[in-house]
């Protein structure tokens, strides 16, 4: 039966590599990894590990990246079917967590391979269970969308959630990513920030949304950030969109910016609350 090895590899201390994981990186015939120049020093390690003569003369690694995914699918199924040992790696963690390798995985399935998964590092749990926030029940978002608008009315989306929630986010679109939190969920929510996890500098800043938010305002952490934010304690109360809407029209706000503003609150579409809007500014402007 083909099987195709989905490794996780360290997400910075090369120590948390497994034996099991060195085991199979050494076996394989062909690597397929998210990044080339980072996978060879990996390889170089557990080849040194493994000794004299445990080296794969046979083995190929090929670049596979969110831009040429769809065309290394061929290849993957291709080298399967010929009886070649597949392991499929990404930058650092687990492939398909917020990293390509979905389409392979979907692919080999289809084609009738076996789904091996070498467990290891992952960058959200390690976040997670260091925040000492709630662990029961948890949410991975990933990376939020880039464009405000779009980040904004997604973080609105969250307001009643109860897990905690992760989220991956750039250094320089932290502070802006926990001023939006904030401003969706509440100044109070509490929320940790960990960034260069397993590595020298790693850290963990604990505290509300808002002091983290003013931390991070002017002066960006250094290095890759997982952000964990604490659950909804109770759901929040409804809103009368109607209402709300009539309100900051009446206090003089057009439609487009009393759209924005609930945009936030209720994680409704943008467009919905702006064409809502405007069909309220025209009721009034008829009313005698």
């Amino acid at each position: 039966m083909p099987t195709l090895f989905v490794v996780a590899t360290p997400i910075g201390n090369l120590e948390d590599l497994s034996y099991r994981a060195a085991r199979i990186l050494r076996e394989a015939d062909l690597v397929l990894a998210e990044d080339t120049r980072s996978v060879r020093v990996l390889l170089d390690r557990v080849d040194q590990l493994g000794g004299a003569g445990t080296v794969n003369a046979r083995r190929r690694v090929k670049s596979l990246f969110e831009g040429n995914e769809a065309a290394r699918v061929a290849l993957a199924t291709e080298a399967l079917a010929a009886g070649d040992k597949v392991a499929l790696v990404s930058e650092a963690g687990t492939p398909g967590v917020s990293d390509p390798g979905a389409r392979v995985v979907r692919a080999a399935i289809d084609a009738g391979a076996t789904i091996e998964v070498i467990p290891g590092p992952v960058a959200a749990i390690a976040a997670l269970v260091a925040s000492g926030l709630p662990t029961d029940r948890f949410l991975f978002v990933g990376f939020p969308p880039r464009e405000e608008g779009a980040r904004r009315e997604a973080f609105g989306a969250l307001r009643g959630e109860i897990a905690t929630m992760i989220f991956y986010e750039a250094p320089d679109r932290v502070g802006a990513t926990l001023a939006d939190l904030a401003a969706a969920l509440g100044d109070a929510r509490q929320a940790s920030v960990a960034r260069e996890l397993t590595k020298i500098h790693e850290e963990h800043v604990r505290g509300s949304l808002a002091e983290l938010a003013a931390k991070y305002a002017e002066v960006s952490p250094r290095g890759e950030c997982t952000i964990v934010v604490g659950g909804a304690v109770e759901a929040p109360p409804a809103i009368d969109l109607e209402a709300e809407i009539a309100r900051l029209l009446g206090l003089g706000l057009g439609p487009k910016d009393a759209a924005a503003r609930l945009v936030v609150r209720t994680g409704a579409p943008r467009r919905q609350l702006y064409q809502l809007a405007l069909s309220i500014q025209r009721a009034r402007g008829k009313a005698p």
